[in-house]
C-alpha cells in the first residue's frame, strides 16, 4: 500500500462510544508518536469540541464526512490504512463506508452485531476486497471477539495439550456485569423491523451457518430453552448475543480452512448454575426470552421501547459504571475421543463500552501488523484474520486474559 497520511482514521469519534474509542488512542498511543490517527465526522465543531474536551491539541487531526455521502467518504479511507467505525446501526448507516474501504484498499473494523446486514455485505464486499487488498473485519467488540478468540485460543491449546482439536465446544457466559450499548439496542431494534417487513429473514437471523455461503455443517445445539449442560455439569439458558457469535465461531472456522472440522459443533448460554436454582433461573430466562422476542415483533411495541424506554444511541453508562463492569466466559471444549479442555476468558470493564472501546482499538492496530501474505484483501473474522496475534496483544494491552482452567 502506498504511504498514507494516517494509519488510522476513527469514524463516528463524537458519538459515545466513539468517543470512548479516542480516548484510548490518546491516553494509548499519544497524538504525535508513530500512530498517525485522525478524529472523523460528520460534524466538524463537535469533533473540535471532543478534541478539547479530551485535552488534545490542533496536531491532532479532523476529517469531515458523512456516512451518506460516497464521494466524502471515498476521499476519507483514501487517506487512511485503517479506518475504525462505531456509526450504527450498519444496516442503515453503514454500507457506503464498507464498500468505500472495500473499493480503496483500506482496512476496516467496525462493531457490527447484525448478521442479516454481514450475509449480505459478504458477498458484495468480498470480490471488491480480494482486488484492492482490503481487509474487513465485521464485529470486532464484545460482539464477537472474546467468543471468536475464547475458541481459537482453546483449540490451539487443546492441539498442545491434547494433541487433537475439539469438535465441539460450549461457550457460557459465566458472569456478565454491564449494560448494552445504545448501539447495540438501536441495532437489535432495527433487525426485528426488518424482520417484521420480510419473515424470510428470520431464517437468516436463526441459521448459525448464515455467513458461511456455500458451506452448511451439521444442526447445532438450539439455544431458546433452558438446558442442562452435561460437560459444565449446570443448567444454561438462553444468551441474546449468540445469534451472531455463533455465526461468527462457525465462519472463522470456514475461512480457517476448517482445521475444527466441517461437523464441528458450537453452543453459547448463560450459565445459570447447578442444582434446582439453576433450573429455576435458567427456565425463568428461557420464559422472558421468549415473550421479549414475541413483544419485538410488533412495532407498536418497538416504537414505545424507543421512545420512552431504551438507552439511545450515544448515550451510556459514566466511567464508575463502565469501570465497575466486568465479565467472564468459560469454553468446555471435548474431542472426538472424548477428552475435554476448559479455558476461561475474562474482561476488565464492562462488555459494551469499557471493553468494547479497547477491544476494536487493538483489532485495528493487530490488523495493520498481520502480512497481507498471510492475510489478503477479503472480508474476514478477527478470529481468522488475526487470531492469537489478537489474542495475545488484547492480553498485553486491553484487560483481557485467556487462561485454560482447571475442572
Amino acid at each position: 500500500m502506498q504511504q498514507r497520511p494516517f494509519d488510522l482514521v476513527l469514524f463516528g469519534a463524537s458519538g459515545f462510544t466513539g468517543r470512548l474509542v479516542a480516548e484510548y488512542l490518546l491516553q494509548r498511543y499519544g497524538q504525535d508518536g508513530e500512530l498517525r490517527w485522525a478524529l472523523a465526522g460528520r460534524n466538524r465543531a463537535k469533533l473540535a469540541d471532543l478534541r478539547r474536551e479530551l485535552g488534545a491539541g490542533d496536531s491532532l487531526p479532523l476529517v469531515q464526512a458523512d456516512a451518506s455521502d460516497p464521494a466524502a467518504l471515498a476521499a476519507l479511507v483514501a487517506q487512511a490504512r485503517v479506518v475504525i467505525t462505531t456509526v450504527g446501526p450498519y444496516q442503515l448507516h453503514g454500507e457506503a463506508l464498507a464498500r468505500a474501504c472495500a473499493q480503496a484498499g483500506t482496512d476496516y473494523v467496525d462493531l457490527c452485531g447484525e448478521p442479516l446486514w454481514m450475509a449480505q455485505m459478504i458477498p458484495l464486499l468480498q470480490p471488491l476486497a480480494a482486488r484492492s487488498g482490503a481487509r474487513i473485519v465485521f464485529s470486532c467488540g464484545f460482539d464477537s471477539i472474546p467468543f471468536d478468540l475464547g475458541v481459537v485460543y482453546l483449540q490451539e491449546e487443546a492441539k498442545a495439550r491434547l494433541g487433537a482439536v475439539c469438535s465441539e465446544v460450549h461457550g457460557l457466559v459465566r458472569v456478565i456485569k454491564g449494560t448494552a450499548s445504545g448501539g447495540t439496542l438501536a441495532s437489535g431494534m432495527a433487525t426485528f423491523k426488518a424482520i417484521s417487513r420480510d419473515p424470510q429473514l428470520a431464517r437468516i437471523q436463526a441459521d448459525p451457518f448464515a455467513l458461511t455461503p456455500g458451506f452448511r455443517g451439521p444442526t447445532q445445539p438450539e439455544g431458546e430453552h433452558a438446558a442442562f449442560d452435561e460437560l459444565a455439569q449446570a443448567w444454561t439458558g438462553p444468551f441474546v448475543m449468540a445469534v451472531i457469535n455463533t455465526k461468527n465461531v462457525h465462519r472463522s472456522n470456514a475461512l480457517r480452512g476448517h482445521p475444527w472440522g466441517q461437523d464441528f459443533i458450537y453452543s453459547e448460554r448463560l450459565w445459570t448454575g447447578p442444582g434446582a436454582a439453576g433450573e429455576k433461573r435458567a427456565r425463568r430466562m428461557a420464559r422472558q426470552s421468549r415473550l421479549q422476542n414475541a413483544l419485538l415483533g410488533f412495532a407498536p411495541t418497538r416504537e414505545f421501547l424507543r421512545r420512552f424506554v431504551l438507552a439511545k444511541p450515544g448515550e451510556g453508562p459514566n466511567a464508575q459504571a463502565r469501570e465497575r463492569g466486568r465479565y467472564e466466559l468459560l469454553f468446555i471444549g471435548r474431542t472426538a475421543q472424548g477428552q475435554v479442555l476448559r479455558a476461561v476468558v475474562k474482561g476488565d470493564r464492562d462488555p459494551g463500552y469499557g471493553s468494547t472501546s479497547k477491544m476494536i482499538s487493538e483489532a485495528a492496530l493487530s490488523l495493520l501488523k498481520i502480512d497481507r501474505t498471510q492475510t489478503p484483501g477479503g472480508v474476514w473474522t478477527a478470529g481468522a484474520a488475526m487470531g492469537l496475534a489478537l489474542q495475545r496483544r488484547l492480553q498485553e494491552r486491553a484487560g483481557l486474559t485467556f487462561e485454560v482452567e482447571s475442572a
